[in-house]
């Protein structure tokens, strides 16, 4: 009987298909900060809209893009150092956005890396509003929707990732 049900239970689980997770991570650096976006899986995605949301993040983080918003003493642009990463809304990102709206393509296991600054608007912070701990991004949320597929949702957690699970390869 054991083995008729773990049969049963590994066809079921075979059948549903591969499960795609998209893994983002922050890490705070000097003087850019990373944002890592990672394709744990044997699927080819094109054409994802991903968007990062700091809008409820603990530390009530932003973009700091130019000298003269919001951002304190250092600032940098948005740049993509590895794969597939446009800018949803135009060619750069406002200083002081709380959202960052992408354009992402990636094939199997593949990591794609851009780096932009970013800062915390906190009063009392841990290592001051230029430095981000990974716990300030917590709260913070990462939505995905390819080719008109439902969107998905995560949110970082107090290591700064969050991870997004599709219920297969899109088609």
């Amino acid at each position: 009987m054991f083995k008729h049900l773990l049969s049963a239970l590994i066809l079921c689980i075979t059948s549903v298909g591969a499960f795609a997770n998209i893994q983002i991570q922050f890490r705070d650096g000097a003087p850019k900060d990373k944002f890592s976006i990672s394709n744990n899986s044997k699927c080819n995605i094109q054409e994802m809209a991903l968007n990062i949301d700091l809008t409820n993040s603990v530390g009530r983080l932003i973009f700091d893009t130019t000298a003269s918003g919001q951002g304190v003493e250092v600032f940098q642009p948005f740049e993509v150092t590895s794969g597939n990463i446009s800018l949803h809304s135009g060619n750069k990102v406002n200083d002081g956005d709380k959202q960052l709206p992408l354009w992402v393509s990636m094939n199997a296991n593949e990591v794609l890396i851009f780096t932009i600054d970013v800062d915390d608007t906190l009063s009392n912070s841990e290592l001051g509003n230029i430095r981000v701990t990974s716990s300030e991004i917590a709260k913070g949320n990462v939505s995905a929707t390819i080719k008109g597929n439902e969107t998905i949702r995560a949110t970082f957690d107090n290591n700064g990732k969050a991870v997004l699970t599709l219920a297969g390869c899109p088609a």
